[in-house]
């Protein structure tokens, strides 16, 4: 059975918060992250998820993980009223889509653009990897793995085994 391997270094700790670097991106993020899943449930008020997002980025914290889907678009609208102000500039923001084929993928990318209030997203995943096709519907000729027609609106984009890989400034010739 193969191990995990484990880290050479817990990290660097900087006030309350502990900070390691994101794979081989050389992004440094704090440890743990906040999700947007809770923030956009119908049982929290806008005020209260913005104050919630704001007090965890105030308190170290820089990974925001969402996702196009969570409760309806909800999450990430509320995520882009939290990162006004001089937010968006002290996070790393990563959010998740589930097209697979590059034109749904584009339009769940501009969608999760306009409600996150910004102008790129520095992390991209595939949600939902979970059918045994998804990979080569992924990776396919004409397939979502580099959705944009437009540069510089993504930083890096996930593949389903989470390594992440460069592609700003990519021409998207899929």
């Amino acid at each position: 059975m193969n191990q995990i391997p484990l880290t050479s270094s817990p990290g660097t700790l900087s006030g309350e918060m502990l900070y390691r670097i994101l794979g081989r991106t050389g992004e440094r993020i704090s440890a743990i992250g906040l999700s947007g899943f809770h923030i956009g449930k119908p049982s929290r008020t806008d005020d209260d998820s913005i104050r919630l997002i704001r007090t965890a980025i105030d308190r170290g914290m820089t990974f925001m993980d969402n996702s196009w889907d969570y409760n309806d678009g909800q999450s990430e609208v509320r995520m882009g009223k939290a990162l006004k102000h001089g937010y968006r500039q002290k996070v790393f923001l990563m959010t998740k889509i589930d097209g697979r084929t590059k034109e749904i993928a584009a339009r769940q990318i501009e969608t999760s653009l306009e409600r996150l209030q910004t102008d790129h997203i520095d992390l991209l995943q595939h949600h939902e990897v979970i059918r045994f096709d998804d990979p080569d519907r992924i990776f396919a000729r004409g397939a979502p793995r580099k959705p944009l027609s437009k540069p510089n609106r993504l930083e890096r984009f996930a593949t389903p085994d989470s390594l992440a890989i460069k592609i700003r400034r990519c021409t998207f010739t899929c």
